[in-house]
């Protein structure tokens, strides 16, 4: 059986250089009946654990280690003896909200994630955070770009860690080369493609966000 993507909408706060936001994030889960991966856990271990079921996690994927992204991840590793991955880069944020538990992997460039028949290659796409990352399955014919790449723009750059010009050479170089019919399954609100994306670049880069 073809892997599958589910979407869970978790909600919570998103909190950095002193502000606080209410966010609504996605969780996405890929797999098939027997095995998943979840992306990004946010806000809810217990609800995010009732989406996954009887079924084996076998990772928890963070795009990126903004408390929002990673807060549920350490409960529900714990619940369900996945293993967090993250990118090494995203430590000194991870360390914000979680100081006294390590991810349990680090995330490389070009590294494949496997889950029930679905392969995600993981992208390294700093800008938002230094250790940003998207997730792309030709199978699927989809890319999680978590706050990378969303309907519309980038994601934002005006806080700590983050660079304007560096996620547009992250987008422009790694995420718009993608076929433009792949699917952006994004960390908040609602899908798009690069297709859609794509001819958009020179207004974001005037606009400078």
């Amino acid at each position: 059986m073809a892997a599958r993507i589910e979407r869970l909408v978790t909600s919570g706060t998103f909190a950095l250089d002193g502000g606080t936001w209410e966010v609504d994030n996605n969780v996405w889960l890929v797999g098939d009946d027997h095995e998943v991966v979840v992306i990004d856990a946010a806000h809810d271990a217990d609800a995010i654990a009732e989406a996954v079921g009887d079924r084996r996690l076998t990772a928890i994927v963070c795009t990126h280690a903004h408390n929002d992204h990673v807060n549920a991840a350490p409960a529900l590793a714990e619940r369900t003896g996945a293993t967090i991955w993250l990118h090494p880069d995203d430590l000194p944020l991870w360390k914000l909200t979680h100081p006294d538990r390590d991810p349990d992997a680090h995330l490389v460039d070009g590294q494949v994630i496997e889950a029930a028949g679905a392969d995600l290659t993981v992208i390294h796409t700093p800008g938002h955070a230094p250790g940003a990352v998207c997730l792309h399955d030709p199978g699927l014919a989809t890319v999680f770009t978590g706050d990378t790449l969303f309907q519309g723009g980038p994601g934002a750059t005006g806080r700590s860690y983050s660079h304007f010009p560096t996620i547009i050479d992250s987008i422009r170089d790694r995420l718009l080369t993608l076929p433009p019919e792949t699917k952006v399954l994004t960390g908040h609100g609602d899908p798009t493609t690069i297709g859609a994306e794509a001819s958009h670049l020179e207004e974001w880069i005037a606009r400078g966000h």
